[in-house]
């Protein structure tokens, strides 16, 4: 018994998840939470995996924290595409000689 299958992909300090149903049947309305940490020290059931994080309110401020219990199939991103993303490189300087 251990947290998340290494296969897709995984909760990272930082990310914004929604929580609903499919995530836990404690989640009777969806939640929005921003990441702080994965827990894999604790032992969880394959495919499960505990977090800590920053409930979201509407405003997109940090109102609670919480440890949750999830089931990572039914976790649903709502930053993804940003991690997908490469960073910005600054553009390259040319020496013009004067």
């Amino acid at each position: 018994m251990s947290g998340a299958p290494q296969d897709g992909p995984q909760v990272v300090a930082g990310d914004v998840l929604l929580l609903g149903r499919e995530a836990s049947p404690q989640f009777v309305r969806p939640l929005t939470v921003r990441v702080i940490r994965r827990l894999d020290d604790w032992h969880t059931y394959d495919g499960w995996l505990w977090l800590d994080g920053y409930e979201v309110g509407a405003k997109g401020e940090a109102t609670r924290r919480r440890t949750l219990y999830v089931r990572l199939a039914g976790v649903r991103w709502l930053n993804m595409s940003a991690r997908l993303t490469r960073p910005r490189r600054p553009p390259a300087r040319t020496v013009v000689a004067g």
